[in-house]
């Protein structure tokens, strides 16, 4: 129902736009966010936005560099990422709470999750 794209290879310093796209169902009041899981390491929050996209919040490691957005037209999410480090190096998921709630940071605040897609920054 979630399929998250655009993952790839980038050198440290660069940039990439991830892409959350759903299917057989509407997002579209659904609060959004998407998570990431390093090598051995457990999944962690990295940004939410609100089913209006009026709100939005990072988690400290990627505030400043990385820019979740939404389109509802087109039942997407969006997270660009810039200035990328190693540290960034994880696969990254999108998620969904259920529809009409308020921004969560936990795993288990999230019941749609997408596949995940490789982000691999190298030095």
């Amino acid at each position: 129902q979630l399929q998250a794209s655009g993952g790839g290879l980038v050198q440290a310093g660069g940039s990439l736009r991830l892409a959350c796209a759903a299917s057989g169902r509407t997002f579209r009041r659904n609060v959004m966010a998407w998570f990431r899981q390093a090598p051995g390491k457990e999944r962690e929050f990295v940004a939410v936005i609100s089913w209006r996209a009026g709100s939005t919040s990072y988690a400290d490691s990627v505030k400043g560099r990385f820019t979740i957005s939404r389109d509802n037209d087109n039942d997407a999410v969006y997270l660009q990422m810039i200035s990328l480090k190693p540290e960034d190096t994880a696969i990254y998921y999108c998620a969904a709470r259920p529809p009409l709630l308020g921004l969560a940071f936990r795993q288990s605040d999230y019941n749609y999750w997408g596949q995940g897609t490789l982000v691999t920054v190298s030095n």
